[in-house]
């Protein structure tokens, strides 16, 4: 593991979180008993519990556990191991309350309006001023489990360098880490429908989400002129004790946290296990470190993109996935794709991969990233295992076998048992 106290430079380390949900092993109904598990291992109800590589922590809801590195890591092959093993103590832990971790960005039968119970203990008071402010009861809130992949960097250049390429490729990340067909028990339509719900859950005040794709600022001083300082004045009378006037409030697809110098990516979809997460991380980085490198397009180029050109894609890629039709020739080009037939995306990530290909020196990643390939992402995984028309009770068989693949640690095919 990296050196946390060292300052790290662009791609020289990664920090990786995965939201879980516990539930009941039978019926799959969520238990809010996150504490419960924390307590069980340390004798208190903390926030944080570390084991050297890997920590735990609480997250909003009581039925979520995020597993962490504890601090950056030096790659991300081999990554899954240490989360994987995480995954199966945790499932030992929880077995005496006929519990267990369930994968994917959304729980497919949750009524939030019932089902949730916010974190009591520790930092709860942040998680009241959220819940008063805009109702934390809700799939948006309550119901919306993903993988963040941290990246850093020193100074404005190698910042300006890295939200650059974020930016460009955030759009095109559903069609790969979609993993949320279903909501309340039907198909809805969407490959991500967790981002659909995400990208609405604070319209109160629209500026904390913005676009989700982030506007095009390359500096510190640009980034908290026209991001931060906008957003807190915006929530500053809805929060008169100030709980909420930190970088962790902008809900962008990815955010600059200056406190630790790092680009937080957040618009991934849990897979269904950690190697299926690493594998989706590792395709990021292969293609933000061609974008840096300018291997397609000059970086000024892929800056002169405005959000909402950027924006307009990503809702095609939540709706459609890896389905989706990209038109935008210049965007193609940036990717070194340009061509005068019709792109999906899921056409774009092939031709990605097999651009970046030499940098997978893992090959049960490599493998899980062809399945996404071959098979399509989780979402269109699932549909094909579930049916256009789900009954209740075949979309809790799918989703239990999605438990046995996290437990075990293997990928979804819709036509072989996990």
């Amino acid at each position: 593991m990296a050196n946390p106290k060292r300052k790290l430079h662009l791609f020289e380390g990664y920090g990786v979180e995965m939201e879980y949900m516990i539930v009941h092993r039978q019926d799959l109904h969520v238990l809010p008993i996150c504490d419960k598990l924390i307590f069980d291992e340390v004798g208190a109800y903390l926030s944080d519990v570390e084991f050297g590589d890997i920590a735990w922590s609480n997250e909003l809801v009581l039925h979520v556990v995020e597993l962490k590195t504890q601090g950056p890591v030096e790659s991300l092959t081999k990554l899954h191991l240490k989360f994987q093993e995480h995954v199966q103590k945790i499932n030992n832990m929880l077995a005496k309350y006929e519990a267990m971790l369930l994968p994917t960005g959304a729980h497919p039968l949750m009524n939030p309006y019932t089902d949730t119970k916010l974190w009591p203990h520790e930092h709860n008071a942040i998680y009241e001023a959220y819940n008063r402010i805009f109702d934390c009861r809700g799939h948006g809130w309550a119901n919306l489990q993903s993988t963040h992949l941290n990246l850093p960097f020193q100074g404005d250049e190698e910042f300006g360098k890295l939200h650059a390429a974020i930016r460009m490729v955030l759009p095109i990340l559903p069609a790969l880490s979609a993993s949320t067909p279903i909501l309340d028990g039907k198909i809805t339509g969407l490959a991500d429908t967790r981002l659909e719900v995400y990208r609405h859950n604070q319209k109160a005040i629209p500026s904390i989400a913005g676009k989700v794709v982030p506007e095009a600022v390359f500096t510190k001083a640009a980034y908290e002129k026209q991001i931060l300082q906008k957003m807190y004045a915006a929530i500053a009378d809805k929060d008169p004790e100030g709980e909420l006037q930190e970088e962790f409030l902008n809900s962008r697809g990815a955010i600059a946290r200056f406190e630790r110098n790092a680009i937080e990516i957040r618009v991934l979809d849990l897979q269904e296990c950690p190697l299926a997460d690493v594998a989706v991380l590792q395709a990021i980085v292969a293609v933000l470190q061609a974008l840096v490198s300018e291997r397609w397009a000059k970086l000024e180029e892929l800056m002169a993109f405005d959000e909402d050109r950027l924006a307009a894609i990503l809702l095609d890629v939540i709706r459609e996935g890896g389905e989706a039709s990209l038109q935008d020739q210049d965007f193609l080009r940036m990717f070194g794709a340009e061509t005068n037939q019709t792109v999906t995306a899921s056409m774009l990530w092939k031709h990605l991969v097999k651009e970046t290909k030499g940098f997978y020196d893992g090959p049960e990643e490599a493998n899980a990233l062809q399945v996404i390939l071959d098979h399509g992402n989780l979402s269109k995984r699932i549909t094909k295992a579930t049916g256009a028309s789900p009954t209740q009770l075949s979309i809790k068989k799918v989703y239990q076998r999605l438990a046995e693949c996290l437990q075990q640690g293997k990928m979804f095919i819709p036509v072989t048992t996990c």
